[in-house]
């Protein structure tokens, strides 16, 4: 990572981010997670909205192609991206999210999938890896960026939360894939809750609820009542609990609604549907220490 990006102070109005780092670098504004910050040998960066070269309705930092935004300025933002945090944007390896659980491990031949195009690993929710040089990269707009590292074995994982996958529990399914693949402890893992859609603003209806009752008996711990009859899902806290309940312990959370900053990022629900999606990269070095 380069040398010369300098912390700024959080704004005042922010939702909980103190276990954020607020840097800016090649004209680009993005956020590193605190408890993330001791390990050199790993990169990670959640970028806004800002600083890209996309027209409304998606300004400006939209890296994703699947919104109708043009395919030059999708490339150029995702390039910006990667010279930012010193990755290669040729490396990068996206999923197609479908808002599952699906795992896939990703390993050398699969370096470039999804970098300039749409095709990228198959319905797949969750990439992990411990290859070197092999950068992650998923989408969001309210969803919930979930980032895992286990220090110990030096492997990484990415996962996509939407509603219903972080009901059916893709944090979980995130574990059990580092664990399967690469021996991974779940007291050894770091998992860091990135910007979403907060349970102020997301209110759902009732099959929603019906889904989540197998796995959250006392829905009350992810759904919370509000006065006009309706229910809202608190999409950090059903995280937490699937974490929790895989073993991991040391678990950060940016506990920030997209919602309700769109000065920064984008949220398919605060603006009614039509906007980008912001980038998560997740890589480890090519020579750590």
């Amino acid at each position: 990572m380069r040398d010369d990006t300098s912390t700024l102070p959080i704004p005042a109005d922010a939702n909980g981010p103190p276990a954020l780092i607020r840097r800016r670098d090649n004209g680009l504004l993005y956020y590193q997670f605190q408890d993330l910050s001791p390990f050199p040998e790993l990169v990670h960066g959640i970028f806004g909205r800002l600083g890209g070269v996309s027209p409304a309705p998606f300004a400006s930092l939209n890296v994703s192609l699947s919104v109708g935004d043009e395919r030059t300025r999708v490339v150029t933002n995702r390039a910006r991206l990667c010279q930012t945090l010193d990755v290669d944007a040729q490396a990068i390896v996206m999923g197609q999210l479908v808002h599952g659980t699906r795992a896939t491990v990703v390993l050398e031949r699969h370096r470039g999938l999804g970098a300039v195009n749409m095709d990228g690993l198959p319905a797949t929710d969750i990439l992990v890896t411990d290859r070197p040089g092999v950068p992650l990269l998923m989408t969001f707009a309210d969803c919930v960026p979930l980032i895992l590292y286990d220090p110990v074995r030096r492997v990484i994982g990415l996962a996509h939360g939407g509603w219903r996958g972080t009901l059916l529990g893709v944090a979980r399914s995130a574990v059990r894939a580092m664990q399967e693949a690469f021996g991974c402890r779940p007291g050894h893992l770091i998992a860091a809750i990135g910007p979403a859609v907060g349970p102020c603003c997301y209110q759902v209806g009732q099959d929603v609820r019906l889904l989540a009752q197998e796995s959250f008996p006392n829905d009350c711990e992810v759904f919370i009542p509000q006065a006009d009859g309706s229910w809202h899902l608190d999409l950090w806290q059903a995280t937490r609990h699937w974490l929790t309940l895989a073993g991991v312990q040391h678990i950060a959370a940016a506990d920030w609604c997209t919602a309700c900053h769109t000065h920064e990022f984008f949220s398919h629900r605060g603006e009614n549907g039509r906007t980008g999606r912001f980038g998560v990269v997740l890589a480890l070095q090519e020579c750590g220490p």
